[in-house]
């Protein structure tokens, strides 16, 4: 069996991995005049690239903004802490969106302050209950610390509202099979992800594999 890579796939769709994070979340702020719902929706790209944009209803002032995108910058460079200073900043102005506290989350995950980034994730889902990418970001935190079945609880909440965003399926495959060897799980989501997902040749073999030790 294959080591599945569990990183959020929504970083990696794009042409430019490295981009894919700063991609969505500044979408979901700059589209957002056009939606009138409450809450998040999930729209695939229009430009000939794999992903998603997440688009919600924020309030963000200029300043912010502005102070958003270099965050965004300099997460993107490697610059961790001096972007945790400025999506702080941004968080106290802006404190009802959704994108600062995702980011800031990713910022200290990846500075080894794991607490911090659970409590801002838990922010972002108390603004919007099952935001699928904060959900995405919050799974795997908890998958990373051994908490597998708060984790899927978390994906399967997530997927109920937004069925489309194929990273929390594929990530939801990962943990059914390594973590929670459940494979009938990892089968159903990798196939679910696959459809939607059909050059993803990785997770052909995934599906093949799981076909086999079924007996299916």
């Amino acid at each position: 069996m294959q080591i599945r890579n569990a990183e959020p796939l929504w970083r990696s769709y794009v042409r430019r991995p490295a981009a894919w994070g700063a991609l969505v979340m500044v979408l979901a702020f700059f589209s957002a005049c056009a939606v009138t719902s409450k809450g998040p929706s999930v729209a695939q790209l229009t430009d000939g690239r794999q992903g998603f944009v997440i688009r919600e209803n924020p309030e963000m002032d200029a300043a912010s903004r502005g102070e958003f995108e270099r965050a965004v910058a300099m997460m993107n460079a490697g610059e961790n802490d001096k972007a945790i200073e400025l999506l702080t900043r941004v968080i106290d102005r802006s404190p009802g969106v959704t994108a600062p506290y995702i980011n800031i989350a990713m910022a200290y995950v990846r500075t080894g302050r794991t607490e911090l980034a659970e409590q801002h994730l838990k922010t972002a889902l108390g603004l919007v209950p099952d935001h699928p990418v904060a959900s995405n970001e919050y799974a795997l935190l908890l998958r990373k610390g051994g908490r597998f079945k708060e984790a899927r609880e978390i994906y399967e909440k997530a997927l109920a509202g937004f069925p489309d965003y194929l990273p929390a399926r594929r990530n939801l495959g990962i943990l059914c099979d390594l973590y929670l060897n459940d494979p009938a799980c990892a089968l159903k989501q990798f196939e679910l992800y696959s459809e939607g997902m059909p050059a993803d040749g990785q997770v052909k073999i995934w599906i093949a594999e799981l076909r086999m030790r079924l007996g299916w």
